[in-house]
């Protein structure tokens, strides 16, 4: 059975990639949609590009571009115009510029050039919308003025956060945004935030950012069954380091 398969932030925890593969038990006939931030937080990012660079050669792969794998592509083509160094460091950075330190030049390029290929958003045969953090504009993504907006807006999910569920769809108070996908699959904002660990439904998004750049599990969910598999906590694959907590 050909499945179609999300995967949530990495953070450069290629260890919980490992297990998560072998829990849902991938096959080449799988369909691969990964929702961005590869890296930042563990000690694996370069390790994790390799990785994705390699199974792309394999299956079916579709990568969104997050605003951590923004920062990164920044900081390898030295382009500090664009970011806060700092502020990067206090929020994963410093652990990927570590890891780099012993990474040739060579695969360096071939980093950038994964990185610049990544896309802002899929969107399916069945409206179903991919996309790291979400969207601004009430039209959808195709009327959004601001790209960046797709891997750093955090509005739409607060949006469903705050929604009360007896509302109805077809009220005029309904947000919009909310209607025009059947689906929305995000990472971005942790549900660590809410006190949870697992895939949570809000409205129509599907939020699959487990936490694994904190203390919680790498996850890979089946979109069409919501059977999900998630890895160990990701802190206690790397008991030596702090990862982004």
């Amino acid at each position: 059975m050909n499945r179609t398969l999300v995967i949530g932030d990495i953070h450069g925890g290629l260890r919980a990639l490992h297990q998560i593969m072998e829990r849902a038990n991938v096959s080449k006939k799988d369909t691969l949609i990964f929702l961005g931030d590869y890296v930042d937080g563990w000690s694996q990012s370069p390790l994790v590009l390799d990785y994705l660079i390699e199974i792309k050669e394999k299956q079916n792969c579709i990568f969104i571009r997050g605003n951590h794998d923004e920062l990164l592509l920044n900081w390898l083509m030295d382009d500090s115009d664009n970011f806060d160094e700092n502020m990067w460091f206090k929020h994963g950075g410093e652990a990927t510029v570590i890891a780099y330190s012993t990474i040739s030049e060579t695969t360096k390029r071939k980093h950038i050039k994964f990185l610049k290929s990544l896309q802002n958003y899929h969107l399916d045969d069945k409206n179903r919308l991919f996309i790291h953090a979400g969207f601004t504009n009430m039209n959808g993504v195709l009327y959004e003025y601001f790209p960046k907006l797709f891997y750093w807006d955090r509005t739409l999910w607060e949006t469903a956060t705050a929604l009360d569920e007896k509302l109805e769809k077809t009220s005029w108070f309904y947000p919009k945004r909310l209607t025009l996908y059947h689906e929305i699959y995000i990472g971005h904002t942790p549900v660590i935030r809410i006190g949870k660990t697992i895939p949570i439904k809000k409205a129509c998004i599907w939020n699959v950012d487990t936490g694994a750049a904190f203390k919680g599990p790498l996850t890979i969910m089946d979109i069409d069954s919501k059977e999900f598999w998630q890895s160990e906590p990701v802190n206690n694959l790397y008991p030596t380091e702090k990862g982004r907590n």
